[in-house]
């Protein structure tokens, strides 16, 4: 029987799951369980319990975080240390219980399994990459997440998004959720654009992939006007690259 695996895709908003086989094919249809804050490590350690106690086969677990992770542990991730999730005060007992918090350790502890925990924009690539040149996948959700690949592999992460992109604002602001709420698709859009004229002369990548729940908002009149080494993939690239994480990453 092929081994399944059980993939997490965390948001600011909530966590989509399914189980994959060996070849990558979605064995389950997609489950999302919306997030209740204030977030601490353990309230989501107990959600991938539930999750992986609905499929007893899967065999291993690959779950996608957003900010910087390191080897499974967790060196900074927004949304999760604010009180009331995204856009609000952070709350410093949450920010101590994330900040260095091993989170593929207590989740191989916690469900028994091999776990791999990854940035949520390189679990997204894992999905799409062709595996050849140099390959940026940006993710456009409630911010924005970045992630590199060279040759097929996986490249240290870089938290571009906390990078200033025009005067007060960071690439996270500049092209996130609220300020496509506040500016509305079509203006929106133009900032996409904006982003990857920005981006492309410090990458120089052969190839760019826009992913994430919002690259499903760009204007058709953007999309039009995208360079032919920029792809639009869907969303549910993000779980699909569950399986081939393993492959493309030095665990």
């Amino acid at each position: 029987m092929d081994a399944l695996t059980l993939t997490v895709d965390c948001g600011g908003g909530g966590v989509k799951a399914a189980v994959l086989d060996a070849d990558g094919t979605f064995r389950s249809k997609p489950r999302r369980i919306p997030l209740t804050y204030p977030l601490p490590p353990t309230a989501l350690i107990g959600i991938v319990q539930e999750l992986a106690g609905a499929e007893p086969k899967v065999e291993r677990l690959t779950l996608g975080l957003p900010g910087m992770i390191r080897h499974g542990v967790v060196v900074h991730t927004p949304h999760y240390i604010n009180r009331a999730g995204p856009g609000s005060r952070p709350d410093p007992d949450l920010a101590a219980a994330w900040a260095g918090f091993d989170l593929r350790r207590e989740l191989q502890e916690a469900l028994g399994r091999p776990a791999l925990v990854l940035n949520d924009a390189e679990l997204h690539g894992c999905g799409v990459v062709a595996g050849t040149g140099s390959e940026l996948m940006l993710t456009l959700g409630t911010g924005l997440g970045t992630a590199l690949f060279d040759g097929g592999r996986l490249a240290p992460h870089l938290e571009i998004s906390h990078a200033p992109a025009r005067r007060w604002l960071t690439f996270d602001e500049f092209i996130g959720e609220r300020e496509r709420l506040a500016l509305g698709d079509p203006l929106w859009s133009r900032r996409v654009a904006k982003l990857l004229d920005l981006l492309q002369p410090v990458f120089w990548w052969d190839r760019c992939y826009l992913g994430g729940g919002n690259s499903r908002m760009i204007s058709p009149s953007v999309l039009a006007k995208l360079p032919d080494d920029v792809v639009v993939v869907p969303n549910a690239a993000g779980l699909g690259g569950g399986v081939r994480a393993w492959q493309l990453t030095s665990a």
